[in-house]
């Protein structure tokens, strides 16, 4: 019975870090790229910005296109190496925890360089890109929910992680 509680008690924490995580790393890029855009837009604030060779600007793009198929693969992998493996609930998470950061990072720094992608080329296709980093970010944000759904879990361990809705 104790075993089972702190089980759960390390479920909870895996995953309360995970989503305060996620948060941050979606928080902090958006004021970056709202400034770049809105400075784009309207140039009210002067950046004295080097001459960047157009080269570099095909090839921003590139990358962050690059990373952000990148990062959906690799998660998409992550998670069926979980769903064939006979982990316990606990590493399960785990494993799901650090999956998701990964992919968060990515998104994280593929929204960086949208931003200074923008700020340097004035292309709009960094902000087609960085809309759809946020689509990426929306809907990959962890819950109970989307981990009993991705990692198909049934029964037990599928109630154990949907009682990680309730705070407290």
């Amino acid at each position: 019975m104790n075993n089972r509680i702190l089980e759960n008690k390390n479920i909870k924490q895996i995953y309360e870090t995970l989503e305060r995580n996620v948060l941050i790393l979606i928080a902090i890029p958006i004021p970056f790229f709202a400034v770049t855009y809105l400075n784009s837009q309207n140039s009210t604030i002067t950046f004295d910005i080097p001459e960047v060779p157009p080269f570099w600007d095909s090839f921003g793009l590139g990358l962050v296109v690059s990373i952000l198929v990148l990062h959906y693969f690799n998660f998409q992998s992550a998670i069926r190496r979980i769903q064939n493996g006979s982990y316990d609930l606990e590493i399960k998470v785990s494993l799901y925890s650090q999956a998701t950061m990964l992919r968060f990072y990515m998104l994280f720094a593929t929204s960086l360089l949208c931003a200074a992608g923008l700020l340097l080329f004035n292309n709009a296709g960094y902000t087609i890109a960085f809309a759809t980093t946020l689509i990426f970010f929306s809907l990959g944000k962890p819950s109970p929910d989307r981990i009993v759904r991705l990692l198909k879990l049934k029964g037990e361990e599928k109630d154990k992680i949907l009682e990680l809705r309730r705070r407290g």
